[in-house]
């Protein structure tokens, strides 16, 4: 159950720049919106989705009085409707790449990720044409605090956890579930009175590609300017992060 999954060789260290704080609230404010609107409710008890969002927003330190004025704005009737486009395509070294937005304006969005795709020497491709070489998972990260991480793991296993990774430098845990075991691990944690940290959806690669390091470069670089698009949510991809990237992409 525990140990390194592809979760691992594909998820990147963010640093806590201003550039990166804004984009993560600004991120965390637009999945308020679409919660509320989906779910007809600003109220959390009532709207699952929504509860998941103020997780994530407390995790990124999202201050309250803008979750309240984003929850206020997305219960008047008259805001304008928010959209969650997906888009795929391939990058160079043919890395796999999955976009999801969240936008006002769908001619916008497919225009920039598009421009973006063709100025970076990726291809943007069909619906279809990527997502079949991912897993959706579900991803906790919660801290352990004073719990036991042995026992604790065998109690998460009865939620149908799938894979369980424990870091003892941060005392953290990492959780992934099966897609349609979401609410029921949400519910688990509940039930242990734990709160995790981050909970979000993902979509994890059934197999990586690592590539030489001047075509990861450009892969990379692709990668963050999509991250960077004030319409793009999430980006997924297939490409192993090397320990030699990483370093690379610290240093530039």
């Amino acid at each position: 159950m525990s140990g390194h999954s592809k979760w691992s060789k594909i998820k990147r260290k963010k640093g806590a720049t201003d550039a990166k704080r804004s984009k993560e609230f600004s991120r965390m404010l637009k999945e308020i919106t679409i919660a509320v609107k989906e779910g007809q409710s600003g109220d959390p008890d009532f709207n699952p989705r929504l509860r998941t969002a103020l997780i994530n927003a407390k995790g990124v330190n999202l201050p309250k009085e803008n979750i309240e004025r984003a929850i206020t704005r997305a219960l008047d009737s008259s805001q304008a409707t928010m959209y969650e486009p997906t888009y795929e395509g391939y990058g160079p070294g043919g890395v796999a790449i999955f976009v999801e937005c969240a936008t006002d304006n769908l001619n916008r969005t497919i225009s920039s990720v598009r421009a973006i795709f063709n100025k970076k020497g990726g291809n943007l491709s069909t619906s279809g044409s990527v997502d079949f070489l991912f897993d959706r998972k579900g991803i906790f990260v919660l801290p352990v605090h004073d719990n036991n991480p042995e026992e604790l793991e065998l109690a998460l296993i009865d939620a149908n956890a799938q894979e369980v990774e424990y870091d003892a430098d941060s005392k953290e845990m990492t959780v992934i579930v099966n897609f349609e075991d979401f609410g029921l691990m949400q519910k688990k944690l509940e039930e242990l009175k734990l709160e995790a940290s981050s909970s979000t959806l993902e979509r994890i690669p059934q197999n990586t590609v690592e590539l030489d390091l001047d075509v990861a470069r450009s892969t990379m670089n692709l990668i963050e300017a999509l991250e960077e698009n004030d319409d793009v949510s999430q980006v997924f991809h297939n490409m192993e992060l090397t320990e030699e990237l990483e370093e690379l992409m610290v240093g530039e």
